[in-house]
């Protein structure tokens, strides 16, 4: 069975939702999945501030276990999603990847797919760039890179993204449409697939 690592970081919960989608999707194509959030690094005075991060971080707490780099190097495929901060990835994203330097130097994320999916407040507001920047990650892993493309109709629906999905939230929680669901979904359901041959 194809091994899939879905690790993510969220703040208010649109990227928490995509990731869970790419989840299901790895899900459907017959893939063992783990759901992984990286660490929290906010400090509580800034996660209080905000209600629909307090929320966020209060829910998920006790629902999805924290990633490690042991998720990675158990995978056969792996997706990371992220806000973009600024066109890049997040903090604490970037501090998990920091945490790879070991599985990197041993070769234990070469050979393996490797997809990212985001979230911005804007249309326009870095989901390209920041998805972007990950495939440059990936390049130094040594990973096969597992974009969405325009290989199917529905990834018209969720905006055309061809690098990974991505959501414009509004500046509001958890509110990415059917069509991005359904969009992730199909992502998960690629990188398994492909993962599963880059396997074999």
């Amino acid at each position: 069975m194809t091994k899939i690592a879905v690790v993510y970081y969220s703040s208010t919960g649109n990227v928490h939702q995509l990731a869970a989608a790419v989840a299901q999707g790895a899900e459907e194509a017959g893939a063992e999945v783990r759901l992984r959030r990286v660490p929290e690094l906010a400090p509580e005075e800034a996660i209080a501030s905000n209600p629909l991060w307090r929320a966020h971080v209060d829910a998920t707490a006790g629902e999805v276990q924290e990633a490690t780099p042991a998720d990675l190097e158990w995978a056969d495929g792996y997706a990371l999603g992220t806000p973009t901060r600024f066109g890049t990835p997040a903090a604490q994203m970037k501090q998990f990847i920091d945490t790879l330097g070991g599985l990197w130097f041993t070769g234990k994320l070469a050979n393996k797919g490797a997809t990212a999916f985001t979230s911005a407040q804007n249309v326009h507001g870095g989901n390209e760039t920041t998805i972007l920047t990950l495939f440059n990650v990936f390049s130094h892993f040594g990973a096969v890179i597992v974009p969405p493309g325009y290989t199917d109709p529905l990834l018209f629906e969720a905006g055309g993204n061809p690098y990974g999905t991505s959501n414009a939230s509004g500046g509001k929680s958890a509110t990415a449409s059917e069509a991005e669901l359904a969009a992730a979904r199909y992502q998960g359901r690629r990188l398994a697939e492909v993962s599963a041959k880059l396997a074999a």
